[in-house]
Order: structure tokens, then sequence, then C-alpha cells
């Protein structure tokens, strides 16, 4: 079998990792400030982390050339694949982060706006390095809709319809963002999941809701997601990486272990 992933999730808002609940803003001051970006990538290299994402919720000019270097430092120093996302819109922007030492491209927005730019990142970099994540919210019995603009923005779209088309354009991966579980330490949204991943021909991160082991075991056995994402019982050192895989282990999950 396949080794379940263990992915934590860094915001980085200004050159340090933040943390907000259910997609909480910076501009309105609902952010907590967790620490310096590098020093986290680190710690989670050690713990073991089979991937690393990174998130710029800054998205402006300053702020890529921020992220630039946060990339830069980590990649120098960490072993494990490293995810960049955040107000990247072309393929230019894309090959910006991946000439820093990104393996993977995230992109949100910016594929809802165009979603031609799935198919050109995958065309000239491969569907393994173009990773779609879609900010889900559920509107009514069995009916999840993507927003955008981090979590703002509804847009119409039924997120198992966009993930489909995503993967078709070439998509090599899935994230997929719960906005009613993020931050809330509650569960992950176990229903959407399973619908998703078995609705796509490729892995699907679960992000959104970890709050305790139980319930990572519980998306990658129930919700049959293939790895899971988790900020917050990181950050605030809560469990390690290490006691998650250990977990996990005990579950029958296949995990990859140090």
């Amino acid at each position: 079998m396949i080794a379940k992933r263990v992915i934590p999730c860094l915001d980085v808002h200004g050159g340090q990792v933040t943390r907000g609940v259910q997609f909480g803003r910076a501009e309105a001051g609902e952010l907590r400030n967790v620490g310096d970006p590098v020093e986290l990538a680190l710690r989670y290299n050690e713990q073991g982390a089979d991937e690393m994402v990174f998130f710029d919720i800054t998205a402006s000019a300053h702020g890529r050339a921020t992220m630039v270097d946060v990339i830069e430092r980590a990649a120098d120093q960490c072993f494990m694949p490293l995810t960049v996302g955040g107000g990247l819109r072309t393929v230019e922007d894309m090959y910006t982060m991946l000439r820093a030492g990104a393996d993977k491209i995230s992109i949100n927005s910016s594929a809802l706006a165009n979603p031609d730019l799935i198919r050109a990142g995958a065309e000239k970099y491969g569907s393994q390095c173009i990773v779609v994540s879609i900010d889900a919210k559920k509107v009514g019995p069995e009916h999840w809709e993507v927003y955008s603009h981090g979590g703002r923005k509804p847009t119409g779209l039924d997120a198992l319809e966009w993930a489909q088309r995503a993967v078709s354009l070439g998509a090599g991966e899935i994230v997929l963002n719960s906005i009613d579980a993020d931050g809330t330490k509650a569960g992950f949204d176990l229903v959407i999941t399973r619908r998703m991943s078995e609705s796509v021909s490729v892995p699907v991160v679960a992000s959104g809701g970890a709050g305790t082991l139980q319930h990572m075991a519980e998306v990658l056995l129930e919700g049959k997601a293939d790895a899971v994402l988790a900020a917050s019982i990181f950050h605030f050192g809560e469990y390690t990486v290490g006691d998650v895989k250990n977990f996990l282990a005990t579950k029958g999950i296949p995990v990859r272990m140090i």
C-alpha cells in the first residue's frame, strides 16, 4: 500500500507564520503570530514530515519577494518536498517559486479565474508540480460550493465538479479545504472528502479541522484521503508529526517512519 502523508502547513504573512480560524483575515486582526517559517519548517523536517506547504497570504509584490527568500532558505536546509501557494497567477510566477526551490505549486483563486493556467502549468512543468487547492463550504444537503479569495467569495461552482475539471486540465493533486471546519479542531468534513477522493483519479489532501489524532485517522480511513494537512496542532505543540505517524501506524494506516 502507498504510505499516507502527513503535511504541516504554514500560512505566511509578512514573513511570519500566522494562524486564524475559519479563514480569519490579516486585515481584520484575526491572525495569531506563530513564528519564523524556516525555523518551523526545519522542526517539521526533523520530525519526519512527508511534505511542507507554504501559503503566502500576503499576496503582494513585497510579500512575493519575502516568500521567495523563505523558500530559498527552507529548500537549502530541508529535505522534504515543498509546496508553495498564494497569489501565483502566471506560469512565470510558478517558475519563480520552482526556481527558488519549491517542488510543487498550489493554485486556487487564480485557477478559478483562469482554468487554462492549470493546463499551461502542467504542460510546462508536469502535472506532478500542479496542485489545485479547493476551498469548499457546505451550502445545502449533499452540496458543497467552491469559494475563492481566501474563502470569502462564492463562485457558484460545485466542489466535486470543479475538482474533476481541474484534474482533466492537468492537476496532479487536489487539496480540499473545508471552510466550515478550518481551525475549529472539531474534525474534518469526512463526507465531502470521501466524495472527492472517490471522484478524481489523483491524490486528495484533506485540510481543515484537525484537532486530535483520531481526526487524522478518520479522514484517511473513512474520508479515503491520501494525505492529511494540519497547522494549529503542530504549531502550538499539541502533537508532533511523529505522534501522528505513530498513532496512524497503530490503526493499520501505512506511513513513512523516520
